[in-house]
C-alpha cells in the first residue's frame, strides 16, 4: 500500500483506512495559509517542510459560523455534529483516499466539493469519507476553500490592489488552485491527472457549473457529477452580483466594521471578523447572503446562466440531478387566490391561464393549488438544463432524482439527503437504515464511480450482474434515472415543472441575459 509519498512540497505519511487496503493521507496543504496580507488574495503556493508531515488528522475547517449549536437545524442532527471542531482560516488543505499500491497505477480521480451555500461546510463531515469510493479504484480527493467574508467580499481597495488579475471570487480560486495541485501531484498517489471527475452538492454543485464556464479552468477535468446545483436558472432570475453590486455591499460592510481603510480589515482578527460577518449578515437591510459569488471579469466574465445559454462552456459529460423535496418554494408574495391570479399574471403573463389550469386554480382550493405550485427549485434547473442542452445538440446529461426513503423523522429526501447515498456511509448515520437503503447506495456510489471511470455511469453491479441501464436525457427521451425503492428510468416529469421549463426556454431566447 502506499502509506509514504512524495508531492512537490515534500514527503507525506498517510494511514490505514478501516479498509486497510485503503490509504488516507488527510490535511495536505495545497496553497499558501490565507491570513495576513494574503487574506482576500488569490491562493499562493504552499511551502516546502522538511522530513515527513503526518497526515493522519484533518485540518481545521474554514471559517464559518460553529457547527453543531443550532438543534432545531436538520443539519446540526444529520452531520454537523461537533462545535469543538477546529475552525481556522488557515484552512486551504485537501484529504486524498487512495486503493493504489504503486504509484504507476493510473487510476481514475474524483476531487469532491462541499456544499454548504457558499457560508458552511467543510471535508470533515461524517458522510464525506472516502473510503468506500477508493475500494472500487477510484482515488478521492476532498478540498476545502474559504467560504462567507473571506472567500466572496468586494471592495473598491481591493480591486485597485490588482485591476487587472484575480482580485474576487477567492472560493473560486482556491478550487481552482485545488485543481491545480491535483494534476501536479495525483500520479504520487496512483492516480491519473488525465482522468479526473470534480463533482459536488448544493453550493459545490454551483461551484462546478462556474468552473464550467470560466476560462480558467478549462483542462482541469474531464467531466462532472451537479448534485442539487440547478443548471440553467428560471427565466425572470436574478442573475449573479455583477462587480460593482458587490463592492457597495463590501463598502457597506467597512462602515459596519467602522474601518477606515480596507487596509484595516485585514488587520481585524478572523474569530472577530467571522462574529461581525455574521452580525452584518443579520441587519434586516441585509441580503440574505451578502457574500456570495459574483461576476467578476477575471475568473468569471458572465453569469454562468448567460453563458449556459450562449453554449459557452466546457463540453465535457455531466451527470446532474436532485432530490425530490430539493428547495419546495412556494410563488413568493402568495396569499390567498386573488395574490396567486396575480402572481401567474405578471410572471408568466400570455401563458398564466396555462399554469393556474396545471395547479388546478379553477377548484377554488387554496393549499391544493400551493402544493401543485411548489415545485422543487432545483429539480427546475436540472431539468432546464437538461433540456436546453438536448436542443442545442449537445452530448446529453445523465439526469436523475433521489428519492430515496429516509427513515427515522418525516424530512423526506431532501436537500441533501443524498450524500449518505453517493459516499455509501450510511452506518455513521443515525438513521435506521435497512437492507433496501444499503442496496441503493451501493448502485449509486457504483455508477457515480463508473462515470468517473470512462464517462458511462452503466456497468455491474457488485454481484456481477448488470445494474438497471442509465441512459441520459435526449429529446427522443426526456427520462431520469430514478433512485428510490427501485432503480429505473422516469419517464414522467410534474407537468407544472414541465410547464417552467418550457416557458424559461422561450423566455430566456426573447430576453437575452445580457439586457436583464
Amino acid at each position: 500500500m502506499l502509506r509514504e509519498v512524495t508531492v512537490e512540497n515534500g514527503k507525506l505519511l498517510g494511514i490505514p483506512a478501516a479498509d486497510p487496503r485503503i490509504t488516507a493521507f488527510k490535511g495536505i496543504p495545497y496553497a499558501a495559509p490565507p491570513v495576513g496580507p494574503l487574506r482576500w488574495k488569490a491562493p499562493q503556493p504552499a511551502a516546502d517542510w522538511e522530513g515527513v508531515r503526518d497526515c493522519s488528522r484533518f485540518a481545521p475547517i474554514s471559517m464559518q459560523e460553529t457547527p453543531g449549536l443550532n438543534p432545531d437545524d436538520i443539519y446540526t442532527k444529520e452531520w454537523h455534529v461537533d462545535p469543538q471542531i477546529p475552525i481556522s482560516e488557515d484552512s486551504l488543505y485537501l484529504n486524498v483516499w487512495t486503493p493504489a499500491k504503486s504509484v504507476d497505477e493510473k487510476l481514475p480521480v474524483m476531487i469532491w466539493i462541499y456544499g454548504g451555500a457558499f457560508n458552511n461546510g467543510y471535508t470533515a463531515e461524517m458522510e464525506f469519507d472516502g473510503e468506500r469510493i477508493a475500494r472500487r479504484g477510484v482515488i478521492l480527493v476532498s478540498i476545502a476553500y474559504r467560504l462567507n467574508v473571506f472567500a466572496w467580499l468586494a471592495h473598491p481597495e481591493l480591486t485597485a490592489e490588482d485591476p487587472d488579475g484575480p482580485n474576487g471570487n477567492f472560493g473560486f480560486l482556491d478550487q481552482r488552485a485545488a485543481f491545480q495541485w491535483v494534476k501536479r501531484n495525483i500520479a504520487a498517489f496512483g492516480g491519473d491527472p488525465d482522468n479526473v471527475t470534480v463533482f459536488g452538492q448544493s453550493a459545490g454543485a454551483g461551484s462546478i457549473l462556474a468552473h464550467l464556464v470560466s476560462k480558467r479552468s478549462v483542462g482541469l477535468f474531464n467531466r462532472c457529477i451537479v448534485m442539487s446545483g440547478g443548471g440553467i436558472r428560471e427565466g425572470k432570475s436574478r442573475p449573479n452580483n455583477t462587480r460593482e453590486q458587490q463592492e457597495e455591499i463590501g463598502v457597506k460592510f467597512q462602515k459596519f466594521l467602522g474601518c477606515e481603510n480596507f487596509a484595516q480589515m485585514r488587520e481585524i482578527p478572523a474569530e472577530e471578523l467571522m462574529k461581525k460577518a455574521l452580525e452584518f449578515m443579520r441587519l434586516p437591510d441585509s441580503p440574505r447572503f451578502p457574500f456570495t459569488h459574483f461576476t467578476d471579469g477575471w475568473f468569471l466574465d458572465t453569469d454562468w446562466t448567460e453563458a449556459q445559454l450562449k453554449n459557452d462552456r466546457q463540453m465535457v459529460p455531466v451527470i446532474a440531478g436532485h432530490t425530490t423535496n430539493d428547495f419546495r418554494w412556494p410563488p413568493f408574495g402568495v396569499k390567498d387566490m386573488e395574490s396567486l391570479r396575480k402572481y401567474a399574471e405578471d410572471r408568466y403573463e400570455d401563458r398564466a391561464e396555462e399554469f393556474l389550469s396545471l395547479i388546478e386554480y379553477d377548484k377554488g382550493d387554496f393549499k391544493h393549488s400551493m402544493d401543485l405550485a411548489c415545485v422543487p427549485m432545483q429539480e427546475v434547473g436540472s431539468a432546464i438544463w437538461e433540456e436546453y442542452n438536448a436542443r442545442m445538440g449537445n452530448d446529453p446529461i445523465y439526469g436523475y432524482t433521489f428519492d430515496g426513503e429516509m427513515p427515522g423523522d418525516n424530512a423526506g429526501a431532501f436537500h441533501s439527503s443524498d450524500l449518505w447515498f453517493v459516499f455509501e456511509t450510511l452506518a455513521k448515520c443515525w438513521r435506521p437504515f435497512q437492507g433496501k437503503h444499503y442496496d441503493l447506495a451501493r448502485k449509486m456510489c457504483n455508477y457515480w464511480t463508473n462515470f468517473a471511470k470512462n464517462g458511462d455511469p452503466n456497468g455491474l453491479d457488485n454481484d456481477g450482474t448488470p445494474m438497471p441501464e442509465w441512459r441520459p436525457y435526449t429529446l427522443e427521451e426526456p427520462y431520469e434515472m430514478y433512485f428510490g425503492d427501485t432503480v429505473h428510468m422516469r419517464t414522467e416529469r410534474n407537468p407544472v415543472i414541465k410547464f417552467i421549463v418550457d416557458w424559461s426556454i422561450d423566455w430566456h431566447k426573447a430576453h437575452p441575459y445580457s439586457s436583464k
